[in-house]
């Protein structure tokens, strides 16, 4: 096995024993050394104790999936040592503990085994007996340093930027990092066969992840109110919310110009967003799939009573809480007709962190150009791993959309204001903010309304209202971010894909090319869906739908959203927890391929 800056890299280690420094310090490295990676963290629900991984994958290409196959494992866990060893690729390598002797019967001939007394240095060089724990994790860092090739420098750099109000840190941290590079150089050929080499694919780049991206984005986006509920996998957008707000949202005197509430659960965390959102602020809750369980009533109120907002929903497994630290697109149906009664709602989809960020204004201004809540469902994937991403870059001329909004001015000069009323022929009746003016005051209403405003049970009136909401969708489906669509030349089957598919679908493309297996592919990145994704699927006699979940929610979508044929949606699901992989889209397109051959 001989390759250059192609590599996967994965870390068996224990919650909570400090490995994800020496995680991120390892994949950062390589970062500077101008080469593509994306990392993943397969973590569990507790707080320390169990096993947990970290998956670097090396990729001079720039690819952003998950690849099902490990080149290199760090296996610091004795109780998934069997576990990792059986995950190496045949011809690679293992990097474990020898401390302790492994189990006669753990023994592959296929691959290398690197034995390193990680804890016996490690405790002849530290007093503690944390500092010999962390510094263990510390250590693996230089010997995996040592065997790739990876630039020491770089390391060091990091050091001193990552622990630079700490000085001492940096020095024991260097330290273990040398044990360990030492060691490997005097007892092991290196570097691999397998190794890195500094590119120039990085400049211009960040790495990020989802979360974080989205906080910022809301900044941008002038959103001053966020409430939540704590939930993995979203909790981490409020902190970065928060964070940037700190940063950027304060007077000179200490003053915030913001507003953060943890709410006592995730009903009431969308009700104060309704209510800031109702008196005029940009608000929005982030949150996960049971936290749009929970919210269902008050999203069904907003959709009725026309107030915008904004919901974040970073997906991770269900049914129920599922397992909570793992990935998928779940919710896809749930948020679409969140609430009971006929309600339908914009969601956008990102694909990755850059995505996220840019997506955040979109979310906002659509919310309140189109009076409803807007939900962007992201994924665990996407809201908590390493992404490389382009630098983010901000329109400093943008301008919130804030919708239909009558001034004071417009409101002396007209007779009578009714909110419901549909003036504009696009659904979108006009809005007023408290206080504006005496004659822009209304009441707000989740029962039976009339055009005017007025409460009514009368059959036709209710009606009127209902189906006005549905020229609004209309509206929105000419407003939403238009679809990606790709032609490498006309072919009668194509892949349709969304959110965080599309890295591993994108490199399926390249992969099923090289097989002479031409496939075009459309990845949407909204709901309701264009006229564009329609006439796609009708241009073509099968399309691929690629999504992860278990119940075809996407094909579900398609169905009924834009009548789309179910005779031609073939679908292509994966559902495991995992991030979607490209050989996965690969195996099955070939395995549908070998299906038409055969008929």
């Amino acid at each position: 096995m001989s390759k250059i800056n192609d590599v996967v890299i994965k870390i068996g280690t224990v919650n909570g024993t400090g490995s994800a420094s020496a995680n991120g310090l390892l994949m950062k490295a390589i970062f500077r050394m101008g080469i593509p990676v994306v990392g993943k963290n397969y973590f569990p629900s507790n707080i320390q104790g169990l096993p947990t991984w970290y998956e670097i994958r090396v990729t001079g290409d720039g690819y952003q999936a998950r690849a099902d196959r490990v080149d290199l494992m760090v296996a610091m866990n004795v109780q998934t040592y069997e576990q990792d060893m059986a995950a190496v690729e045949s011809g690679g390598w293992l990097i474990y503990d020898s401390t302790w002797p492994r189990n006669q019967l753990l023994h592959r001939e296929d691959i290398t085994v690197f034995g390193v007394p990680l804890s016996r240095m490690c405790n002849e060089h530290f007093d503690t007996a944390r500092a010999r724990i962390l510094m263990k994790n510390i250590a693996y860092v230089g010997v995996v340093a040592a065997l790739l090739d990876i630039d020491l420098e770089a390391i060091k750099t990091l050091l001193a930027e990552t622990f630079a109000s700490k000085a001492h840190l940096i020095e024991s941290n260097l330290e273990a990092i040398m044990l360990g590079y030492d060691y490997a150089r005097e007892n092991f050929d290196c570097p691999l066969p397998c190794r890195v080499e500094h590119m120039d694919k990085t400049s211009g780049h960040v790495i990020i992840d989802g979360n974080t991206a989205a906080g910022l984005g809301c900044v941008y986006a002038g959103a001053t109110v966020g409430a939540w509920y704590p939930i993995t996998p979203s909790t981490s957008l409020m902190d970065a919310y928060k964070a940037f707000c700190k940063q950027y949202r304060m007077t000179e005197d200490g003053q915030k110009k913001f507003c953060i509430v943890q709410a006592e659960d995730e009903l009431a965390a969308i009700g104060v967003v309704l209510g800031a959102a109702w008196n005029g602020a940009r608000a929005f809750t982030p949150t996960s799939g049971p936290g749009i369980s929970l919210m269902n009533e008050f999203i069904g109120f907003a959709y009725y009573a026309e107030v915008p907002a904004v919901i974040f929903d970073v997906q991770r497994t269900g049914p129920s809480t599922g397992m909570p630290t793992r990935t998928q697109q779940c919710d896809l149906v749930s948020c679409a007709y969140a609430s009971h009664g006929d309600t339908c709602h914009v969601l956008l989809f990102p694909a990755n962190p850059e995505e996220c960020f840019y997506m955040s204004p979109q979310a906002f201004d659509l919310a309140e150009r189109l009076q409803t809540p807007v939900m962007v469902l992201s994924d665990l994937d996407v809201g908590m791993n390493d992404w490389m991403c382009p630098d983010l870059e901000w329109d400093d001329s943008y301008t919130p959309d804030r919708g239909k909004v009558l001034t004071a001015e417009d409101l002396e000069g007209m007779e009578k204001f009714h909110r419901y009323l549909d003036v504009d022929g696009d659904g979108i009746p006009y809005r007023t903010l408290p206080g504006e003016h005496p004659k822009g005051a209304y009441f707000t209403r989740g029962s039976g309304h009339t055009k005017f405003g007025a409460y009514t049970e009368d059959a036709d009136e209710y009606q009127e209202v209902i189906d006005r909401l549905l020229v609004k969708w209309d509206t929105a489906g000419e407003l939403v971010p238009a679809a990606e669509i790709e032609y490498s030349k006309f072919n009668s089957s194509a892949i349709l894909s969304i959110g965080s598919c599309d890295g591993a679908v994108r490199e399926a493309l390249v992969a099923l090319g090289e097989q002479n297996i031409g496939l075009n592919y459309c990845r949407v990145k909204a709901f309701p869906f264009t006229d564009a994704v329609r006439d796609f699927i009708d241009k073509h006699e099968r399309i691929y739908v690629v999504e992860q979940n278990r119940d075809a929610q996407l094909r579900t979508l398609l169905m009924l959203d834009i009548d789309a044929d179910p005779k031609k949606l073939v679908s292509m699901l994966h559902y495991n927890g995992l991030p979607i992989s490209a050989d996965f889209v690969v195996d099955r397109v070939l395995e549908e391929t070998a299906k038409g051959e055969a008929a």
